[in-house]
């Protein structure tokens, strides 16, 4: 008789292989078909709130790992607060209007849009962001992501247009929004204002010069001295901006001294960088001639050096003694601090450089250069003409265009400016009120706002919502009232922002339209800069959420740690500019970057990118999942190749136990659980581990800590289950009787570990989870449809032991791993062949081997240990027996031998039993009982 086949070997549907690329793509659909996010959310209607607001990614190409992470976080955090009872509505969104989408077409498609009409042009970029919205949301759906897809939100859709001129017409009736003539980043490739989101720093090398002003009028007061070699000495890392220097500041209460060189000359410069400046202008013998505070030189004028024009001597507090001369160039076309000194003094505003970089005439020969053109042309002249005093090159961090990574200049346009110091103090108070994860988050963000100058709004760009303003032609004032905005608003919904630029003012407002400053009727014309692109997903927490769905503030907000200065602030500034009331989210949660496995920036020239598409046809969407919750993203993300490789080992221990599971629960009723009294203390035991692995896991989703959850859910299943707790419940599930209370107590533990495991990983592997669902048994309570419409399990009370009963198994494993070491010599020495020869005996030697002993003495060593005998003995060990000493208890001994009787043919245990029932020979007892049984069932 083969009684191999009455053992109770595993039977299960779920496959051994992964394969998850092959069948991910099948349970999409079934997804799909089930209608899996709306049936989600009914199934959790009345529940408590948790929606997580989504950060819009521009639609201007495929995604990449960055987003592809992004995404997976999201999903799992709303997945994990629908499984722990939340009500968590879902809607994606993007990002449409902007450079990056005008950039992306004008590149790929070879676009000439300067020769387009505007409305042409707009409408081109709108089916190229409609063509990528479709692009990106099928590979956020192939992720498993569980969202709307239906009804996204997309910056580009009328009725989102409407609302968020909307909230442009809050903010400036409330006096938060003006038009003004400032310096701001300017982009000369882009030919665009650009705001501080948008700019990113390198370290360019430069050319340092200090350059010789001579004096023009003193007040009078230094007529001693030969002005024509009288200078003013100003340092500047910017040449190209000299022709734009109106003035030259000092500060007032610092010390400049007046310094004669033996060159005849006369220099004046802060006292204490005289020894400094001196030195790099190679100037070894001087003397200072006299000091004075540098109010003393208040409204002289100078020359500049090359330029038909004077220099006035302006008091700024904010001129520092770190570095240059302490005499500062001041330029206010070209500068924010040098644009309000000016302003204090009622100087002009001058700005000799055009919308493409290059200077206007008012730079006199120079005009038409581009400005990094002229830098050694000038230097070239002010060497030739004297007033060089020294130049130094350097490299120093300059501010780039974050789109098309050229060097930026600083120059004052009129823009559209959002006032944050209006409100900058009750923005900074909201962020109290904020969950910051990290929590560094929050001083963060403080800081950025309160640094910050005003926002430049304006962008002079086609493809963006317009600014909802027309300006009267009798006093040129900007016209922009809560009726114009709502006749904009409304216009916008129906037809589109297109309309804006298709249609006259007439169209627009009818014949009755009046200036609200001049009462003026004779015409008006429309604005033609668009909204900074920051305004437009700024916008989002109103026209996707309170006009949308009536949710306000969002329980979280979730990106990169870029989004400090981009998204996060933008929304931030347009919450507290248009309703005041707080900020619009309750969390912000930030992640790090995605980097190769050496820590380098992804790069197609370095050939160290990777692509999440590609990932998923290799390794399948759980995968990725995986990669993104088990690694800390608040930090940089490493990928590559051998990462994955690595996953998917740990991912084949989760599956395997899974699988181990399911083989053993065949024909199993999970509604009659073998009550806790009735248990097994090992299975209780590991019930008791599966408790603190709930609480463990429970704690960790709070905390957005997911690689606490997967290392921990990794960790039970090989140490507590694989090495330990399923290879010694083998026995019992293979040949204990089929209905017997031990065999069953096992499968009770089984099934609370595989139900349990499979919701708390479902938030991350949510196809592989569902997969294991759909082909174990449940109990009445479940919804067997799909696991993510189950909660996650709590603690199991009525199952766990005492600390002292755990205590005990704590020794239980030390011991075992004493025994497991001499069984290795015992098989060494050819003494014994498998586990099962063997017959142990447990010698103490002191107190602490004596208390471990006597600790597990109740408890069925020979089966916790895998042999088919232990005993706990007195006197002295069989010298003729492998003995080995303990390492957990030094003063163990152990003693292996062979085990006493034959082996049994169906357990493999060696018994004196075996033998004992004629009608089954060659089984033991035990083992001849449960077939005995079988034949009368047969």
């Amino acid at each position: 008789m083969d009684y191999n086949k009455t053992i109770q070997l595993p039977k299960t549907d779920f496959p051994m292989r992964a394969g998850l690329p092959k069948r991910e793509p099948e349970m999409l659909k079934r997804w799909q078909g089930a209608d899996l996010y709306n049936r989600m959310l009914k199934k959790r209607e009345g529940k408590p709130l948790f929606h997580l607001h989504d950060g819009p990614p521009f639609s201007n190409g495929n995604i990449h790992m960055g987003t592809a992470m992004n995404k997976a976080i999201k999903d799992i955090i709303t997945r994990s607060y629908a499984m722990r009872g939340y009500y968590t509505p879902y809607v994606p969104g993007w990002d449409n209007h902007g450079m990056p989408i005008e950039s992306a077409i004008i590149k790929q498609n070879k676009l000439n849009h300067k020769a387009m009409s505007i409305p042409e042009f707009r409408s081109a970029c709108h089916e190229f962001a409609e063509h990528y919205v479709g692009v990106q949301m099928e590979s956020f759906k192939r992720m498993g992501v569980v969202g709307d897809w239906e009804n996204p939100y997309l910056t580009m859709n009328p009725g989102f247009e409407g609302d968020e001129v909307r909230v442009f017409g809050m903010m400036y009736e409330k006096g938060f929004i003006y038009k003004g003539l400032k310096p701001v980043y300017w982009c000369p490739n882009d030919e665009t204002a650009l705001a501080e989101a948008e700019i990113e720093y390198k370290d360019d090398p430069c050319t340092t010069v200090f350059v010789k002003f001579s004096m023009n009028d003193d007040q009078g007061k230094l007529s001693a001295y030969d002005h024509e070699k009288l200078f003013f000495v100003i340092w500047t890392t910017t040449i190209w901006t000299l022709p734009g220097n109106l003035a030259i500041s000092v500060h007032p209460r610092e010390m400049y001294a007046i310094v004669k060189a033996s060159n005849g000359e006369h220099y004046i410069m802060a006292e204490s960088l005289v020894e400094t400046v001196m030195a790099k202008g190679g100037i070894t013998e001087y003397e200072i001639v006299e000091t004075h505070k540098g109010e003393f030189f208040e409204n002289m004028l100078s020359n500049h050096p090359f330029l038909p024009k004077t220099s006035r001597l302006l008091c700024a507090d904010y001129v520092t003694m770190d570095s240059g001369s302490g005499c500062v160039h001041t330029a206010p076309g070209f500068g924010a601090d040098d644009y309000q000194t000016c302003r204090r003094y009622g100087m002009e505003m001058v700005v000799p450089v055009d919308d493409q970089g290059r200077h206007t005439d008012y730079a006199g020969k120079y005009e038409g250069m581009k400005t990094e053109a002229s830098n050694p042309v000038i230097l070239a002249d002010m060497k030739e003409s004297g007033a060089l005093f020294a130049q130094e090159d350097i490299v120093h961090s300059y501010p780039h265009c974050w789109r098309c990574k050229g060097a930026i200049i600083f120059r004052a346009t009129p823009q559209w400016f959002c006032s944050v110091d209006s409100f900058k103090d009750e923005a900074c108070d909201a962020c109290d009120d904020v969950r910051w994860v990290p929590e560094w988050g929050k001083d963060r963000m403080k800081s950025m706002v309160r640094e910050r100058a005003d926002w430049c709004i304006s962008r002079q760009r086609r493809w963006g919502l317009p600014i909802p303003v027309v300006y009267c032609a009798d006093c040129g004032k900007p016209v922009c009232t809560p009726e114009t905005i709502e006749t904009i608003a409304k216009l916008f919904e129906t037809e589109g922002s297109n309309a804006w630029f298709e249609k006259s003012v007439e169209e627009i407002f009818g014949a009755d339209l009046t200036c609200n400053h001049c009462g003026g009727k004779s015409g008006f014309t429309k604005e033609e800069d668009t909204l900074d692109g920051w305004f437009d997903s700024g916008s989002t927490h109103y026209a996707a959420m309170k006009r949308d769905s009536g949710i306000w503030p969002a329980t979280m907000y979730l990106e990169g740690l870029d989004q400090y200065r981009g998204w996060f602030q933008a929304a931030l500034l347009t919450a507290m500019g248009a309703f005041g009331d707080g900020a619009p989210f309750k969390e912000c949660v930030t992640h790090g970057w995605t980097v190769a496995g050496d820590g380098r920036a992804m790069h197609k020239s370095l050939g160290n990118g990777m692509d999440p598409n590609d990932i998923i046809n290799k390794y399948g969407a759980d995968l990725l999942r995986l990669w993104a919750a088990s690694a800390d993203y608040h930090a940089d993300v490493r990928c590559s190749d051998e990462i994955f490789k690595q996953l998917s080992q740990n991912y084949l221990k989760f599956r395997n136990t899974a699988r181990y599971c399911l083989g053993n629960l065949n024909g199993f009723d999970p509604n009659n659980l073998v009550a806790p009294e009735d248990m097994e203390e090992l299975d209780r035991w590991a019930i008791t581990r599966l408790n603190a692995l709930i609480e463990k896991c429970f704690k960790a989703y709070g905390e957005y800590e997911f690689l606490v959850v997967t290392h921990a859910i990794n960790d039970f299943c090989v140490v507590e289950l694989s090495n330990f707790y399923l290879d010694i419940i083998k026995d019992r599930l293979y040949c204990d009787d089929v209905n017997g209370i031990k065999r069953r107590s096992a499968q009770t533990a089984l099934f609370l570990i595989l139900d349990t495991l499979t919701k708390i990983f479902a938030p991350v592997l949510a196809f592989t989870a569902d997969e294991i669902w759909q082909v174990m048994t449940h109990r009445d309570s479940d919804d067997t449809e799909n696991v993510l419409f189950n909660d996650m399990n709590q603690v199991f009370t009525d199952y766990a032991l005492t600390d002292d009963a755990m205590g005990k198994w704590d020794t239980v494993m030390k011991l075992r791993g004493d025994v497991n070491a001499v069984l290795e010599a015992a098989r060494a020495d050819k003494k014994i062949g498998k586990a099962l020869e063997a017959h142990v005996a447990l010698y103490a030697g002191d107190d602490d081997a004596s208390a471990a002993v006597a600790d597990v003495a109740g408890l069925n060593l020979a089966e916790l240990f895998i042999v088919s005998d232990c005993e706990i003995a007195t006197g002295e060990a069989d010298a003729s027996a492998i003995v080995g000493k303990g390492s957990a208890f030094e003063g163990l001994t152990i003693e292996v031998s062979e085990a006493k009787g034959c082996k049994c043919d169906r357990c493999w245990m060696h018994s004196p039993s075996v033998g004992a029932d004629l009608t089954h020979p060659t089984l033991c007892g035990r083992c001849a009982a449960v077939v005995a049984k079988m034949d009368i069932a047969e």
